[in-house]
């Protein structure tokens, strides 16, 4: 037995690579359910942006305007949810399952209707795509933790990056802002906020906005980084599994970096059963390997839920007296 090959750095940097697609959506939940608004159509903004970022980068050879298309798309569904949910007072998880039905569909269908492969779209190559940044003083002959740096740190992509600096700068607008402290108190006392004059459905928008952002990103990254091009259903339950990491982390932005490369550690382990037969000494079916983190889902929705108390007036909409 060999506990140390589950410390291996090819899995450890997978890990990082792999939870990106979670931590940005967990970032986007974060902000939209604590200004009181659930979204449950994280996968579906992941998976439309996923899909206009891929068809993009393929038709313009650019993966800049791959990327703004992926945002933009999101950010259309977002402002739907926002408009029904907010504006409408509809049910909030209603019209998130609502906008995943609607882009599993839509992408399928548009993919089938200008590609003509099945629903995906061709792969991509050269500038339609993210390519590895190798950072400073990486080196092939590094040792110790410059070998730690070089081959889990360094070789990722812009976007990889991105999402774990986002990790902070949420920490610091929620927090040390004053955009945040009215965003957090949108998500528990409105009325509050609206006796002090400012204006709840505008900070409900801004929240619903920044998480249809977030979730374009992470779409893009998908389609542009992780894969090169779009496949049917390729969030595989991100969404949702961000959502699980979301409660599990108490609506908290470190702790939600914590959960979701929890989750990416164990999708990392699945794509390398040899490094688990290795540490436990005998074989585990690759199928088991790969509901894991599913698995854990249930479990912290059964165990943690209870527990994790979210903003008081979330899910709710804001009727101002009058």
């Amino acid at each position: 037995m060999d506990i140390l090959a589950l410390l291996d750095p090819q899995i450890l940097a997978s890990t990082i690579r792999l939870s990106v697609p979670l931590l940005l959506p967990c970032l986007a939940g974060l902000f939209s359910e604590r200004a009181g608004v659930f979204d449950i159509g994280l996968e579906g903004k992941m998976l439309l942006s996923a899909f206009f970022s891929a068809a993009v980068a393929f038709q313009t050879g650019s993966v800049w305007l791959g990327l703004l298309a992926g945002v933009a798309a999101s950010m259309v569904l977002a402002a739907v949810h926002g408009v029904a949910s907010i504006t409408f007072r509809g049910n909030q998880l209603i019209s998130g399952v609502a906008l995943n039905f609607l882009a599993a569909g839509m992408t399928v269908l548009i993919a089938q209707s200008w590609f003509q492969q099945g629903g995906r779209t061709p792969s991509l190559i050269g500038g339609a795509r993210f390519t590895p940044i190798t950072l400073p003083f990486a080196s092939d002959d590094a040792t110790g933790l410059g070998y730690f740096y070089s081959e889990v740190i360094s070789g990722h992509s812009l976007l990889t990056y991105f999402a774990f600096l986002c990790v902070p700068l949420t920490w610091w607008v929620l927090y040390q802002t004053r955009f945040g402290l009215r965003l957090r108190a949108v998500g528990e006392s409105p009325e509050a906020v609206d006796t002090a004059g400012v204006s709840v459905i505008g900070l409900r928008f801004a929240a619903v906005a920044i998480c249809g952002l977030l979730c374009g990103l992470a779409g893009a990254y998908l389609a542009t980084a992780l894969q090169a091009g779009f496949v049917k259903d390729m969030t595989a339950g991100r969404g949702y599994i961000a959502l699980a990491a979301l409660i599990f982390a108490k609506w908290r932005p470190w702790y939600a970096l914590m959960a979701t490369l929890l989750f990416g550690y164990l999708q990392a382990l699945s794509l390398r059963p040899d490094s688990i037969e290795a540490a436990l000494g005998f074989s585990v079916q690759v199928q088991l390997l790969d509901a894991l983190p599913y698995i854990l889902t249930v479990v912290i929705l059964a165990g943690f839920v209870g527990r994790a108390i979210p903003p008081r007036a979330g899910g709710e909409a804001y009727v101002k007296e009058r």
